[in-house]
């Protein structure tokens, strides 16, 4: 059984690793596509709670050729 301590410990791995990732998926989106605001798919980044989900967009967004087929897998 876990504890307490170690629960909390495993949550804020998580939530570390959340936010690395969503950072990763912008960072790529920025620099592949520099013209493009990114703002609202940040915001909307943040509602996804999957990391797996997650890990599929930040590779979805190193091959996807525009921003728009970004968009379109992301609204998925």
């Amino acid at each position: 059984m876990q504890s307490l301590a170690e629960r909390y410990l495993e949550q804020g791995i998580e939530l570390g690793a959340r936010a690395s990732t969503i950072q990763n998926i912008l960072a790529v989106l920025q620099t592949r596509f520099p013209e493009r605001d990114t703002e609202s798919v940040e915001q909307t980044l943040e509602t996804v709670l999957d990391h797996d989900h997650l890990t599929e967009l930040h590779l979805t967004a190193l091959q996807i050729p525009t921003f728009e087929d970004f968009l379109e897998v992301f609204k998925r």
